[in-house]
């Protein structure tokens, strides 16, 4: 396991830290506090990864896909907003776990016994000083 503290302006030092340890790793499920950055980290990676897209949280979709530089999707989940794993199943969770893409996802314990069992767990944490600590 890694932890690494840092701050906003040291963001794409650290998404591109995280990248490098992903290896062949393509669920990543993020826990964190309301408010710890877990959006703006997985919009960091993305971008690090080559999406330009207009980032935010797909909190209202659910599901947001962008694509990497090589045109390779990219999926953003904020499973915040769900009540039951099977509005997750009916979004179609299971077949996005199941691509072989990269899955980043927010507020994974929504998932109920939906978890994918090979998921890393990535925790975001903010410190009294207002920087934050990740541990992936």
């Amino acid at each position: 396991m890694k932890e690494l503290t840092f701050k906003l302006e040291n963001l794409p030092e650290v998404a591109n830290e995280f990248i490098n340890s992903m290896g062949d790793d393509r669920i990543f499920l993020f826990e964190g506090e309301m408010g710890s950055g877990k959006t703006t980290f997985i919009a960091e990676v993305c971008r690090q990864l080559g999406a330009d897209d207009d980032f935010g949280s797909p909190t209202f979709s659910l599901v947001n896909e962008y694509a990497d530089s090589k045109g390779n999707p990219l999926y953003h989940f904020d499973l915040y907003r769900i009540d039951t794993p099977q509005e997750a199943l009916d979004m179609g969770a299971e077949e996005y776990f199941n691509s072989g893409e990269i899955c980043l996802v927010e507020w994974p314990d929504r998932l109920g016994n939906l978890m994918p069992e090979d998921g890393k767990t990535v925790a975001i944490i903010v410190n009294p000083d207002g920087s934050r600590t990740i541990r992936f």
